[in-house]
């Protein structure tokens, strides 16, 4: 009976360490692929925005985090999400036009057209 119980402890402490790693690598990857993307500027439009929050509970308190997401369109029609700083987001509106810079997947700004 206990033996059971130690290989399936085992097998679920061994399947949460390989689903950080998978992560970690992940992570690790996004980042070096965004620094040798070449930095792109392109007419783009912004189509949709959204707020996401996290919520983690620990020690009889909830912190609450948000992440903010702006979907720009090219003029091809190809569409990327990509998350923008909180200081940035108010000020972008939906339908608003202009010059997007971005390098791989990391935001670097957006200049609207006046």
């Amino acid at each position: 009976m206990f033996g059971m119980f130690y290989i399936m402890f085992y097998i679920v402490f061994f399947l949460v360490i390989a689903v950080f790693i998978f992560v970690f690598v992940k992570s690790i990857g996004q980042w070096i692929g965004n620094n040798n993307s070449p930095r792109l500027s392109v007419e783009a439009k912004i189509a949709d925005k959204r707020t996401a929050t996290y919520h983690r509970h620990g020690s009889g308190h909830c912190h609450s985090t948000h992440s903010y997401y702006i979907t720009f369109e090219v003029r091809s029609g190809d569409r990327m999400e990509l998350a923008v700083p909180e200081s940035e987001f108010g000020l972008l509106i939906e339908g608003d036009e202009g010059i997007l810079s971005f390098r791989g997947t990391r935001y670097l700004g957006f200049e609207r057209k006046h």
